[in-house]
């Protein structure tokens, strides 16, 4: 099991040691807003992370319970993951560091998304966290 070392007991620290790097919230991200599922899919996006980086950090989510890797139901030898529970509650932060970006950053978010945040923040959370709830069944 991949170990996280914590610096301090502050929830504010704790929180940082297990999804304080970009790569972290930007996987977690992929799966809530674009559906992503398989390693491949993480390497598509923009970012270009690293393949090293990449399953340095799926280890990461998977042993703090974030996530779930199961064989991939196409492909024996493929992976999919899922959010569990403790990754859903990671929605409300993803959706204010968008919206926190939208306004303070020169940025580009998905046509439709930012809108459908402003129009309702707590009708689109639980709109994704019932998503990736539905994801992680099937």
């Amino acid at each position: 099991m991949k170990e996280v070392n914590q610096r301090s007991t502050c929830p504010v620290s704790t929180s940082l040691d297990i999804l304080g790097d970009k790569w972290t919230l930007l996987i977690l991200r992929d799966m809530v807003f674009a559906g992503k599922s398989a390693y491949g899919q993480f390497l598509q996006s923009a970012e270009k992370m690293a393949t090293n980086i990449l399953a340095d950090r799926l280890a990461v989510l998977e042993s703090q319970g974030i996530l779930t890797k199961a064989v991939a139901a196409d492909k024996k030898s493929k992976f999919t993951y899922r959010l569990t529970e403790k990754g859903i509650d990671t929605v409300p932060i993803i959706v204010e560091l968008i919206l926190w970006g939208s306004r303070h950053c020169s940025t580009v978010v998905a046509p439709g998304l930012l809108e459908e945040l402003q129009a309702g923040k707590g009708a689109a959370i639980e709109k994704y966290q019932r998503q990736a709830r539905e994801q992680a069944l099937v």
